[in-house]
């Protein structure tokens, strides 16, 4: 045992096997070059136009939401789709900018109007990068394997309120209310709400017939059309229409429009190179950190239900934590030149699957397709003649698609603790910026999995006059036995130690009980937490001249005990020249070994040979 005696040694051995066991693969690619053959290529550029025509529109319209350059969105899908392949284990997951994290990076900046356009636009590189940065730690310290602990209930609560908050904020494009809006200030969905009418006498009505038959004509094709690429199709149509009636339809002669792209200009651009000052630099990542990892968590959650989802169909498990260190790379690779978050999007990667990709290349083609139609939407006289309506019709329509009634129906009638989850999730994303609703979100739901998790259950047994175990009758008068077993079973993190130290210590109210073997065979993850409650309950113990031994113990167990000094406690009192002990090492030649040595102990100490005994037993945990 002399290895533990040095901690900063054991403390360097232990990162070190730690990145080892945790390592990613850092170009997972490589072992997909066989899946360039024709057949899959075919497969593959099949599937990559049909998302392009999907992706182009979706890049504008995001872009929007958080209102970007809307140019930012189509940069952003193009640099991640050819990035997050290289780093990724899903073969079908489409990366680029989605509905959720742009509005939470629009709920952001609404939320601080003192932050201009300039000094927006200044901060948004730097913010993906952030991003892209915790992702990429993330993944090494396998943070995504933690979010198996966070509700679904928690994700669904957000997406609908956001989904209100899209269609709320998107109605001053609707009704031509833009420019009176921005003065306004508004921040959460009731703020909005209250602005937007206030300025009824501002209202107008050529834009809102714009996006009410936007809206319209795309529910009706999503209706009876649904394997067409729909987003694109109505915005040519409207668009077309609105040259139209801008030139032969007087009062729509005024209708807002986009800026052209002839005038687009970009180069790369490291983020932390962009401030005058290092000060400056830490104002902004002081400021920024926040919603950098709300934004981070939010893209891995989705990039995990999405990865998962689309491996299960096909019998595949992605490796979730690789998948997060795609969606860092994406980002960080997305900060150089188009400052705008990455995430898996839902319907990009469903329809991805769904036209038939063989292989990850076919998020590559969709980045090259989209690319040609970038640089035609440059030479071309498009952008210009898109109305804004038009596209924030459009964008309400995703936002409608985002409430999922038969997902709010289930987490509201599945649990209580589910339907709170959803409520209070909802609740938050209307009432306060979007970074605080999830994790308020996230910290309710951690909070009821650990409540559930952290209750012992201990069932009394006793033994019966031919010497076998049977569960006591709680109808018949309890004997006072003078030694008590309890098996510990289960993790013995920091949200179970203090309640398995009150029913241990509630076992042993009884005076007559002299001597309480803990047997920890199958007792795993101790934590400070859960030895100093174990340390209490010795001292406790001890203070009123009673006995506490443990059993069974494991080398996981007793390194911690030995390594936090606890040890020390629990022997305190035992002659080790004479070979006593308080502690017995599980044997796993003779399972039972440690638990008879205990018992042992406990008679030698109560200086008897004999003792009635009765044992405790976690029935929700199978006998080993």
């Amino acid at each position: 045992m002399a290895k533990y005696k040095h901690p900063a040694r054991n403390l360097w051995r232990n990162v070190s096997t730690f990145f080892k066991e945790n390592s990613v693969d850092l170009l997972p690619i490589r072992h997909s070059l066989g899946d360039l053959r024709p057949s899959f290529m075919r497969s593959d550029a099949k599937a990559a136009l049909n998302v392009a025509l999907l992706t182009l529109p979706q890049g504008m319209a995001y872009a929007a939401i958080a209102e970007l350059p809307i140019y930012y969105g189509i940069i952003c899908s193009i640099i991640a789709g050819i990035l997050a392949p290289l780093f990724a284990s899903s073969r079908f997951t489409m990366l680029g900018p989605t509905n959720a994290t742009a509005f939470m990076v629009f709920s952001y900046f609404v939320s601080h109007p003192e932050i201009d356009l300039a000094s927006r636009m200044a901060m948004m590189p730097l913010l993906v990068f952030m991003v892209g940065a915790l992702s990429v730690a993330g993944a090494f310290f396998k943070v995504a394997d933690l979010l198996q602990y966070v509700s679904r209930s928690v994700l669904v609560g957000y997406i609908t309120g956001a989904a209100l908050l899209i269609m709320t904020n998107q109605m001053k494009h609707i009704l031509g209310i833009a420019e009176p809006m921005a003065e306004q200030g508004a921040k959460t969905f009731f703020s909005i709400l209250g602005a937007t009418a206030d300025l009824w006498q501002h209202y107008k009505w050529q834009p809102c017939l714009i996006g009410a038959g936007t809206l319209t004509l795309y529910l009706t094709l999503q209706k009876k059309f649904k394997a067409l690429p729909n987003f694109a199709i109505c915005l040519t149509i409207v668009t077309l229409a609105s040259v139209a009636l801008k030139t032969w339809a007087p009062p729509f002669a005024e209708l807002s429009t986009f800026t052209s792209f002839a005038q687009f200009s970009i180069s790369p651009s490291i983020p932390i190179l962009q401030f005058p000052s290092v000060t400056i630099l830490f104002d902004a990542i002081s400021s920024l950190f926040a919603v950098a990892f709300a934004i981070a968590f939010l893209a891995s959650l989705e990039n995990t239900v999405m990865g998962k989802s689309l491996g299960s169909r096909i019998g595949e498990r992605p490796d979730v934590n690789q998948d997060m260190f795609a969606v860092g790379m994406a980002n960080m690779g997305a900060s150089l030149l188009a400052p705008m978050p990455a995430s898996a999007s839902l319907t990009r990667s469903a329809l991805n699957y769904e036209s038939g990709a063989k292989s990850r290349f076919a998020s590559i083609y969709c980045s090259a397709l989209c690319l040609i139609g970038f640089i035609a939407l440059i030479k071309l006289p498009i952008v210009e003649h898109i109305p804004k309506s038009a596209l924030a019709g459009l964008v309400i329509g995703i936002a409608i698609s985002l409430i999922n009634r038969h997902n709010i129906r289930i987490c509201l009638r599945t649990t209580h603790d589910d339907a709170l989850v959803i409520l209070t999730t909802f609740t938050a994303t209307l009432l306060t910026r979007l970074d605080y609703a999830i994790f308020v979100g996230v910290a309710l739901s951690i909070t009821l999995f650990l409540r559930k998790a952290s209750i012992p259950h201990l069932v009394e047994y006793e033994m019966n006059d031919e010497g076998a175990l049977r569960e006591r009758d709680i109808k018949k008068e309890r004997p006072n036995p003078a030694i008590s077993i309890v098996h510990v079973e289960g993790d013995l993190y920091f949200g179970a130690a203090d309640l398995f130290r009150t029913q241990v210590q509630r076992t042993a109210s009884d005076p007559n009980l002299k001597v309480i073997i803990l047997r920890l065979k199958n007792a795993r993850h101790l934590d400070a937490t859960s030895v100093m409650a174990m340390e209490s309950l010795v001292r406790h113990m001890r203070g009123e001249g009673r006995h506490v031994l443990i059993s069974g113990a494991s080398r996981e167990v007793y390194k911690v005990l030995k390594l936090s000094g606890a040890l020390e406690c629990i022997q305190e009192g035992c002659d080790r020249t004479q070979g006593e002990t308080n502690l017995f090492v599980y044997s796993p030649s003779n399972p039972n070994l440690s638990t008879r040595d205990a018992l042992l102990r406990a008679q030698d100490l109560l200086g008897t040979k004999q003792a009635d005994i009765k044992i405790f037993y976690d029935p929700s945990h199978s006998k080993n």
